[in-house]
């Protein structure tokens, strides 16, 4: 048996998130599906992160066993072509035994882009939030992330639902910054709660909007106060970005590619 590793990319529009569940298709379902086709034996795959209904990935990472005899570098063009278009393998390896997509990563990266310009983009409207009503501060914004860093109780920022035993994680790192008309809202953490990027660039947006305040928006996440944080954005501009590993497993793909560069660029 090898583990094998891939780097894999999908437009979660059509799928109902990462992990498998009834009655609906998932990009773990259709991958699973897929090597099964290719090597005549089901599987069970592991991913870095579970992305939500919508949200997209970028650089993905998931791994599994098979007994199927192929070079490890093989295994992404043969998957490619048993995929949906919508998902696509940029890299296969193999990996230690001991080594595992989730549990191995050191912290995971996600980015979220807002479309603040009046003007609607049907070329980016599928990797972004149309948010135009008002001209966003991300000076004000930027202000409110301030002590954001470090292990936090994040449990105003976690959707209902989840089956996570405690909402105490570590963030990394967090940047927030407008390339002309788009706001790039970028974290790195340890671990991400159910819903908690969504949640926390819908407060970040009522900031830039000067509904809230930034202090407002510090004191609901430090004092828990999960009842006034309504507001979350669609996840149609969440896109899982990447994950950082102690070793760099994949070396034929530069993790600074990963993202389209027609939305790094911005507009004027």
């Amino acid at each position: 048996m090898k583990r094998v590793a891939l780097k894999i990319q999908y437009n979660g529009a059509d799928y109902s998130g990462w992990q498998r569940q009834k009655n609906t298709i998932t990009v773990q379902q259709a991958l699973e599906e897929a090597i099964t086709i290719l090597s005549s034996k089901s599987v069970k795959t592991f991913a870095a992160g579970r992305t939500d209904a919508g949200v997209h990935a970028a650089g993905q990472v998931v791994h599994f066993e098979s007994d199927f005899v192929i070079p490890e570098s093989r295994w992404a063009d043969a998957l490619n072509g048993k995929l949906p278009l919508n998902i696509r393998i940029l890299e296969s390896t193999f990996v230690p035994r001991e080594w595992h997509a989730c549990y191995s990563a050191i912290y995971r990266h996600y980015r979220y882009v807002i479309n603040n310009s009046k003007i609607p983009n049907i070329f980016i409207s599928n990797w972004s939030w149309h948010r135009y009503q008002k001209v966003l501060d991300e000076i004000s914004m930027q202000s409110a992330l301030q002590g954001i860093t470090g292990k936090h109780d994040f449990f105003a920022f976690q959707k209902s639902g989840s089956n996570r035993s405690s909402s105490i994680t570590e963030v990394i790192k967090v940047n927030l910054m407008r390339k002309g008309d788009l706001i790039f809202f970028d974290i790195k953490a340890t671990g991400f709660l159910y819903g908690m990027v969504r949640a926390i660039v819908g407060q970040l947006v009522l900031v830039g909007e000067k509904k809230i305040t930034p202090e407002i928006f510090i004191e609901r996440w430090k004092n828990k106060k999960k009842d006034e944080v309504l507001e979350s954005a669609p996840a149609k501009g969440l896109c899982f970005v990447n994950a950082k590993y102690s070793n760099n497993i994949f070396q034929k793909v530069n993790n600074k590619d990963l993202f389209p560069k027609f939305l790094i660029s911005g507009s004027s």
